[in-house]
């Protein structure tokens, strides 16, 4: 099922995000008005990505049906999150900088407060199994 949503990285960006298959999906055109660069630097990088074998295409890219300002439908390819995370790392621009920093925040919060929880749990858990069975080392008996 397909979602859209806004993101607005900045008052005069506004990006209808595609969500499908548990990722986000953008065309050409929005990576590089997300990057605040020319849409020939994105594709530029994205040479650069797949010629390298960085990410694969086929796994990367999707064929999908966008409504142009004219009306009409057209088939253009979208791009995940892969892809656009990849791009975002190349890329030389004060948004580029935003979104890697962004990220960056994300990654903190997903490794240290997250992985630090499931630490917790996981050391509260073990205590109440060697309380339960007294299987307490020496040191605590």
């Amino acid at each position: 099922m397909s979602q859209i949503v806004l993101y607005q990285p900045e008052e005069d960006v506004v990006l209808e995000v595609k969500l499908d298959k548990n990722t986000i999906w953008l065309s050409q055109q929005q990576i590089a008005d997300l990057f605040g660069v020319q849409k020939s630097a994105i594709s530029k990088h994205m040479k650069n990505i797949f010629g390298t074998g960085e990410l694969v295409r086929e796994q990367v890219v999707s064929k999908m049906e966008t409504t142009a300002a004219d009306g009409k439908r057209y088939k253009v390819d979208y791009y995940n999150l892969d892809l656009i995370l990849s791009v975002g790392y190349r890329v030389n621009s004060r948004n580029a900088t935003q979104f890697r920093q962004s990220r960056l925040s994300c990654v903190r919060y997903e490794v240290i407060i997250k992985k630090r929880t499931i630490c917790h749990l996981l050391f509260f858990k073990l205590w109440e199994i060697t309380v339960h069975y007294r299987i307490l080392p020496k040191c605590l008996r």
